[in-house]
């Protein structure tokens, strides 16, 4: 899982950087990561992707694109930040947290109700100095989680602006546990926003 969450991030960021045009997915979810036969991910579907130029931070859209659940909250709520390529940064963040997690992030049915919604328990969980129940796991394999789980945490950042780009998420994800820093607690739904009307 995480070798896979690496190639992911690899390929993002290539779309973001790599090519002449900057490719903005709006759509990176589970169902769009496909893996070879060792294992590679390759990120697919791109029919709601957008070409932009390289020096154009910004986009301009007329309507939301992506999937419930991944979509940045940008594409709905006014007065959060501009709509950029940190949309795909947040979406790869709910990703990563599915897969460190090995479940949905929103789970209607889980045990107890501070556990419905997975990055918030996480968040809690981590802030309280609690491990993670993993099973036999060795310590490397706890880093590479606890890895994973502070990056996507920083991934899904409510604001665009406090998301890292997608290179600094390889750089995180590929450096030492001890590097990273907590983040601030992301927020499903910050009060103070408006839906945009769209």
């Amino acid at each position: 899982m995480y070798d896979i969450s690496i190639g992911v991030a690899r390929g993002i960021e290539y779309l973001h950087r790599g090519c002449d045009m900057q490719i903005l997915h709006f759509d990176i979810k589970p169902h769009n990561i496909l893996l070879d036969e060792n294992f590679n991910p390759k990120v697919s579907d791109f029919g709601l992707a957008k070409l932009y130029s390289t020096d154009n931070s910004m986009v301009s859209l007329t309507a939301a694109r992506g999937t419930m659940g991944y979509m940045a909250p940008e594409l709905f709520y006014k007065n959060i930040g501009r709509i950029s390529y940190k949309a795909d940064v947040y979406s790869y963040g709910m990703l990563l947290m599915e897969m460190a997690g090995r479940r949905r992030n929103l789970n209607a049915f889980a045990d107890h109700t501070s556990q419905i919604y997975f990055p918030s328990w996480i968040y809690d969980q981590f802030k309280e100095g609690k491990e993670i129940k993993m099973g036999e796991a060795t310590d490397g394999e706890r880093e590479m989680l606890r890895k994973m789980i502070i990056t996507a945490l920083w991934c899904i950042q409510m604001r665009p602006s406090d998301r890292p780009s997608m290179n600094k998420v390889v750089e995180m994800l590929e450096g030492h546990v001890e590097a990273l820093e907590m983040p601030p607690k992301p927020f499903l739904t910050p009060p103070e926003m408006s839906v945009e009307d769209q």
